[in-house]
């Protein structure tokens, strides 16, 4: 979660026998599609690949009967865990944290009986490390070792030949408060570039005249003479301080809590040593073990007014780069995120570049990694948002149990292609969002725009979704319909989505939740595989900066990419075989090399990558070279030899066949034809189609979004086109899952070419998703299959035979496998019928005596035009569940053995349910919005009824104006226009 930042980014195996299933649901799945994280079936997915929500507490001040109700409402809806976080952005007024702060007896009070209600519940309770965000504890003070610290410096100005002779310069930032030890690092000496002067930002100085002075101080004065050489000097001294940084939000502890060194094992084990003595009492350590949940670090928000610092950098930076820091350490300092002085534009990278290497080894060796082995002792995983700094979050994610990204903060796609490839070469299962956090969303946020977004994220890589959030039930001062982390925020509604019973929207959610669990079931079985690895030079997440020609061009057309870092070829699985780069994990087909995208794509290379790229390309992997590398410099600070090595091993590099370089970006189809590269997921025209695939022994899972969000602004368009598929074995066949109702059937209609790859159609709206599986034929997979029908549609009935469908009179030839066409003959078809009488009750929501109960008011109106509940008088400002209800009638020829029926809903605002004749249909498509009848329709008269659910802001908006009255009324209900379009079922004779 970001709500400020500090801104250092600067620029399962298939089981059983295929059966076919009937066209509308009621039927049993196809195919029992196992998960490598819990072997339950993908129609009722396992509570551990079910999506979780952020569960917001108002720090200690719960019930444990409301904590129970609220873990059941969870559980009822579908979700799988909760993460329990103290965050209250939204009061106006300080808890007592005395008695109610994070970590006091209160807290593990309410903690235990979160364990003990999810323990029944199969619910996984994921714990934050701390109150709010950054890591953070009350045992420590600003002025402790395990407090977080900065790097202050204060200067002084000294003309040429003149003395200074007084106290030393004091910081030119102001401690925060509670830091009361300043402890001088050193004091130099430094000459002012001629073209520069001391009060330029950045001041330019010459490096070679750098001079430790600091020897000279005594009592706290220092007297030294600057050269007679006509230029100006500084004096720099250099002050290590505690940052003062508290965790975000109001006060949650009593003794304030601080935030940690992230980058000492003082730092960590502040953490590690409160967790045990003032939060894991017996009972609750057993119940983590029982619940086997995730200890949760959000993003690396350290905030300074000065630098970055821990004290050991600079021993831990010679020590790991082979050269002091020392005399170049004013490259990298810094006042309120802005480089103070500069010495040479290439000089200043190579250095900062150089400490943020050691920054990242730092958090790895003293923070994760005892994190993770402390969490594992406790029966938890470790879960982290590794992001935040300039530092190697790529490689964080190959190492950590769970990587997460967030949907708020990142920029696009490629941010979690970054972290996909970190868990990918690492092995790791799950590539975590914090999903669903929009800006100002509070109370407007609808599931199906909130879906559009979310399935494009699984496309590149995410498989777990934690949703932004679940707030507990109330807090003082809380307003209606309830407490909520984040709104109001700043006087306004706030971030994000408070979820649950308080909404309208809650009563549909079972159905999102199902959904959502069955993607995440496909996209954690098996492994992720893609076809091009890009090489970063380094390795953040968050910059929003894609990959070379592949996300532009490449990923219209079907190709898939992912980004690794230097660190990941030190790994194990960064080995070459049959000419794929980790062939038991992600099989990279090729490696992309252009230049450092970060510093405006210099051609800088690490010395070892370029040797691991030589012998990577000549045990037969492709690799692509963008532009002309005869300027290759190392990115760090070069040794005598480093440029010259580095050239030559890239020269020999080139020379190898399976080598291709190309002159720019636009270039890169021309390496791809000379290395004869293909993709595993073809389209036959460029589109907004995203893919993911999956693999697990012979099956192969292929996961397809339309990208409706790709573009701001943009609503997208109905995809209809085929695609081609590579399947792992010869022979397989294509089936097709439906994620809402967890049906698996077998398609009935495709072709294979020449080389056995399966060519099907992909018919999708706007943010709809669809999941083909090609897998070998079960015992009762269909015998025969069509290749091309001129009806409607085509299908495989429970019999496993062939039937069409067709909405008009007419002869429909279909073309089998084997050549044979097949003529079928459908009589007359009743005509599409627009429905427009309806009769509408509105369950309309409305505050009440307190903030968390709700009033029920009834509104019960005819219709004879369907229109948003703003423009129908009465319901202007209401929010709440409307069921619409219609009548239509069919004649005695209509036989529910021979026809059925789409019902085309036109526009729906927000969820919806349908109902034929009293009996519920099977979950629908929230997005495509047409629902398949089947032969649920009769001769004579018949009741159709569709039920929608909204948000609360419009009744906000007048509830509570001062907060939401800026919110501009949302066009609830059911808008068409409604379609009944009647269509005749056959079986063909083959």
């Amino acid at each position: 979660m970001r709500l400020r930042r500090r801104t250092l980014l600067r620029m399962g195996a298939m089981a059983g026998a295929a059966t076919a299933l009937p066209w509308a649901g009621g039927a049993k799945p196809a195919l029992a599609a196992t998960s490598t994280t819990g072997g339950a079936s993908v129609r009722d997915p396992a509570s551990t690949v079910r999506p979780k929500f952020r569960w917001w507490w108002p720090d200690a001040l719960v019930d444990a009967g409301e904590i129970s109700r609220e873990v059941r409402a969870i559980a009822a809806a579908g979700f799988g865990g909760v993460e329990i976080a103290a965050v209250t952005h939204s009061m106006d007024r300080q808890l007592d944290t005395v008695r109610y702060g994070w970590g006091t007896e209160a807290w593990r009070a309410a903690v235990e009986a979160a364990l003990r209600e999810a323990k029944k519940r199969d619910i996984v309770v994921d714990l934050t490390i701390g109150p709010a965000w950054p890591a953070a504890v009350p045992s420590i003070t600003p002025d402790s070792a395990a407090a977080s610290k900065e790097l202050a410096y204060g200067i002084g100005v000294v003309a040429s030949g003149e003395t200074y002779d007084g106290p030393l310069p004091p910081a030119v930032t102001t401690a925060e408060d509670g830091v009361t030890d300043e402890r001088l690092l050193l004091v130099q000496a430094v000459r002012v570039s001629a073209d520069s002067s001391p009060a330029s930002v950045p001041a330019r100085l010459d490096q070679g005249t750098v001079t430790d002075v600091t020897h000279r101080v005594s009592a706290g004065r220092l007297a030294w003479t600057a050269p007679d050489d006509g230029a100006t000097w500084l004096l720099v001294a250099y002050w290590e301080r505690g940052s003062g940084q508290r965790p975000e939000g109001r006060d949650h502890t009593t003794p304030l809590a601080y935030v940690v060194d992230h980058f000492s094992d003082a730092g960590t084990r502040a953490v590690t040593d409160f967790w045990e003595k003032h939060i894991l009492t017996p009972p609750v350590r057993a119940l983590l073990k029982e619940t086997g949940g995730t200890l949760f670090e959000d993003s690396i928000e350290i905030e300074t007014e000065a630098t970055l610092w821990t004290p050991a950098l600079p021993a831990e930076f010679e020590r790991r780069i082979g050269y002091s820091l020392l005399p170049y350490l004013a490259a990298f300092v810094e006042k309120k995120e802005k480089y103070v002085f500069s010495f040479e534009a290439s000089l200043d990278k190579a250095i900062r570049r150089d400490v943020m290497e050691v920054v990242t080894e730092l958090y790895v060796e003293h923070h994760l990694r005892p994190l993770q082995n402390w969490a594992h002792t406790l029966g938890l995983k470790l879960r982290i948002q590794p992001y935040g700094l300039e530092t190697d979050a790529i490689y964080k994610s190959a190492l950590l149990d769970v990587t997460e990204g967030e949907s708020l903060g990142f920029k696009n796609l490629d941010d979690f292609r970054c972290l996909a490839g970190g868990r990918d070469m690492g092995g790791r299962p799950l590539v975590s969002n914090e999903a669903g956090a929009t800006a100002g969303g509070a109370y407007s946020t609808t599931w199906t725009d909130t879906l559009k977004k979310l399935v494009t994220q699984y496309a590149a890589g995410v498989n777990q979704a934690v949703f932004h959030g679940f707030a507990y039930a109330d807090a003082p001062g809380a307003e209606w319909p309830g407490f909520a982390a984040f709104s109001p925020y700043k006087g306004a509604a706030g971030y994000g989505e408070a979820w649950g019973p308080r909404q309208p929207l809650w009563r549909h959610t079972p159905q999102v939740a199902d959904f959502l669990a069955r993607v995440q079931h496909v996209l954690q079985t098996g492994v992720n595989k893609v076809d091009i690895g890009v090489l970063r030079q380094k390795g953040y997440a968050g910059s929003g900066l894609g990959a070379p020609w592949f996300t532009s061009d490449g990923v219209p057309v079907g190709w898939t990419h992912t980004f690794l870092s230097p660190r990941l070829l030190d790994l194990p699985s960064a080995l070459v075989r049959d000419g794929r780069l980790a062939p038991d994990g992600p099989a990279l087909k090729a490696l992309l090399v252009d230049g450092d995208i970060m510093i405006n794509r210099e051609h800088t290379l690490q010395l070892d990558v370029a040797g691991k790229l030589l012998g990577y390309a000549r045990a037969g992997l492709p690799v692509i070279l963008i532009g002309d590398w005869s300027d290759a410099h190392v990115p760090g600070l070069a040794g005598p030899t480093d440029n010259d090595r580095l050239r030559q091993l890239l020269a020999e590099l080139q020379t190898v066949k399976t080598v291709h370089t190309v002159a720019d970006r636009p270039d890169v189809p021309e390496a791809i034809t000379a290395l004869g590269l293909t993709r595993d997921v073809e389209y036959a025209q460029a589109s907004m189609l995203l893919n993911a695939h999956r693999a697990d022994g012979d099956t192969d899972y292929f996961f397809f979004a339309n990208d409706a969000v790709s573009k701001k602004g943009s609503t997208g368009a109905r995809i209809t086109h085929d695609v081609t598929l590579t399947a792992r074995v010869k022979g397989a066949i294509p089936y097709r899952l439906d994620p809402w109702t967890g049906d698996i059937t077998p398609v009935a209609r495709y072709t294979r070419t020449a080389d056995d790859r399966v060519r099907l159609t992909v018919d999708l709206q706007p943010g709809a998703v669809t999941v083909v599986i090609l897998t070998r034929p079960g015992a009762d997979a269909p015998r025969r299959y069509a290749t091309a029908t001129q009806a409607d549609a085509i299908r495989v009935d429970v019999g496993g035979r062939l039937e069409l469908r067709a909405s008009a009179a007419g002869t429909y030839r279909t073309t089998l496998d084997d050549g044979r066409s097949v003529d079928t003959t459908v009589g007359a078809v009743p005509e599409p019928v627009g429905l427009t009488s309806w009769t509408l009750t509105v369950d309309d929501w409305q505050p009440s005596a307190s903030a968390t109960e709700t009033t029920h008011t009834q509104h019960e109106l005819t219709l004879d035009t369907l229109a948003p509940w703003p423009q129908i008088p009465g319901l202007e400002d209401v929010s709440g569940i409307g069921v619409y209800r219609t009548t239509l009638t069919l004649g005695n020829d209509w036989s529910p053995d021979e026809h059925g029926a789409l019902l085309e809903l036109g526009g729906v605002f927000d969820t919806f349910r349908v109902s034929v004749n009293g009996r519920e249909l099977p979950p629908l498509d929230q997005l495509t919005r047409v629902a398949d009848l089947g032969g649920r329709l009769r001769p004579g008269r018949n009741t159709v009824e569709i039920e929608v659910a909204t948000t609360l802001l419009n009744r906000l908006r007048v509830a509570r104006p001062a907060v939401f009255g800026a919110g501009k009324r949302q066009n609830y209900g059911l808008t068409g226009p409604v379609r009944l379009v009647p269509y005749t079922r056959r079986t063909l004779r083959v």
